[in-house]
């Protein structure tokens, strides 16, 4: 998978929730998923290096980058 362009990404999406650690965006338009092209729920950006999730549920999920930043795309089962 090719480096994500998170602007333009994000563009399309709903910001969520922000601490200093990660910013989530819920994706309300059903955007394709960068890494498998099916609709992703969640977008999780990670801000800082390491970053640890704690997760409520349990998700597939495909993984990308932006300038060296972790980008998680979370799929609900």
């Amino acid at each position: 998978m090719d480096e994500v362009d998170l602007d333009e990404l994000v563009s399309s999406l709903t910001p969520r929730e922000e601490n200093r650690t990660i910013k989530t965006y819920q994706n309300t338009v059903a955007v394709a998923c960068p890494a498998c092209e099916e609709p992703f729920d969640d977008l999780v950006v990670c801000k800082e290096n390491p970053t640890s999730l704690n997760l409520s549920q349990q998700l597939d999920f495909c993984v990308g980058t932006d300038d060296g930043q972790a980008l998680i795309f979370t799929h609900k089962k």
